[in-house]
């Protein structure tokens, strides 16, 4: 169950988890559709047959997207401040990629709120640490200190 963060409370839940998102399948699909944006067409994320031959046993996902999945799976987390007018994306101070993403398995974040800071009335710098998990394994597919100014109703 996520957690709802305001103005009037968003300091007391830091160190908190503010949820976990809906578990996304990455198939093969996505994963081609996302070379092809990115023009990353490294055989290991779009041969499945030589991919099959390296040390993963088949074709991985690109850490890139993986990535850039967090803001689907934000949503599904609802982290976001209740009485919101906007959020930005204020950027990462780490990011981590600790594990491969297999392709065809099934990949969700778990968010906890680091840090909050009040820049001027109204207008909060939110510092979560998103960790994405891959079912079924111990090991999370990557671990990300992400930012976020998130402008909220007076």
């Amino acid at each position: 169950m996520a957690v709802t963060m305001n103005k009037d409370n968003v300091r007391s839940l830091v160190g908190s988890e503010l949820g976990v998102s809906d578990w996304i399948r990455i198939e093969q699909a996505r994963v081609n559709a996302f070379a092809d944006t990115t023009e990353d067409h490294q055989f290991i994320h779009v041969d499945p047959e030589r991919a099959a031959a390296t040390p993963f046993g088949g074709a991985i996902a690109h850490g890139f997207l993986t990535l850039s999945l967090l803001p689907r799976m934000m949503e599904d987390i609802g982290g976001g401040m209740a009485d919101a007018v906007m959020g930005l994306n204020y950027g990462f101070d780490k990011i981590r990629f600790l594990a491969p993403v297999k392709v065809n398995s099934r990949v969700r974040a778990r968010a906890k709120l680091l840090d909050v800071q009040e820049k001027v009335p109204n207008q909060f710098l939110i510092k979560q640490e998103i960790t994405v998990e891959i079912e079924n394994e111990t090991k999370p597919a990557l671990v990300a200190e992400w930012r976020t100014m998130v402008m909220v109703r007076p």
